[in-house]
């Protein structure tokens, strides 16, 4: 049989317990690249297991883990729910990342758009923050359409305050088509 070299299209799923191992070595790989996060955490897995989540997935692309997001509450630092119109209930997304294999392949896009419509689902906007200097995830909301709301800045410890730029999800219109499982 003749393989063609075309790789299956990635995909999103709910993220499973024992997905969190493969998590942290995806986030270690865009960690050792891009710096994100900016300050490694003492337990990874904890910090991929947000407090207040709402959902997380992860996604697949030769049945390996190569992305995740988390769709979260709001938090006490949280700058972009603060930029929305009053009144307007909104989830944060976070914990987002692609390892570098996997890019240009539309994963960061997938995940979120998988954010994105549970937050609709839920009758919420997703928002999120973004680190001013991350240029590549700045062109990835803003070719997706995300509405910049703003900027601001987080305080991540004591004395440590960081520029952040605040996006909000796109109308339900504007999402690119997902490949998902259940």
């Amino acid at each position: 049989m003749e393989h063609s070299g075309e790789q299956p299209a990635p995909y999103v799923r709910a993220r499973r317990d024992d997905d969190l191992a493969d998590c942290v070595r995806t986030l270690r790989e865009v960690h050792d690249k891009d710096g994100y996060p900016v300050n490694w955490p003492a337990d990874p897995a904890g910090w991929l297991t947000v407090r207040g989540r709402t959902a997380a997935w992860v996604a697949l692309a030769d049945e390996r883990v190569v992305g995740h997001v988390v769709l979260a509450g709001t938090g006490a630092g949280d700058v972009a729910p603060a930029l929305v119109a009053p009144g307007t209930g909104v989830a944060m997304v976070g914990r987002l990342f692609v390892g570098p294999a996997a890019r240009g392949r539309g994963v960061g896009a997938l995940l979120l758009g998988r954010a994105a419509r549970e937050a609709r689902r839920l009758g919420v906007r997703a928002v999120l923050d973004v680190v001013a200097t991350d240029t590549a995830a700045i062109a990835l909301y803003e070719r997706l359409g995300w509405e910049f709301l703003g900027p601001g800045q987080q305080e991540w410890g004591p004395g440590e305050l960081v520029d952040v730029r605040c996006y909000a999800a796109p109308p339900a219109a504007a999402d690119p088509d997902s490949e998902e499982t259940p």
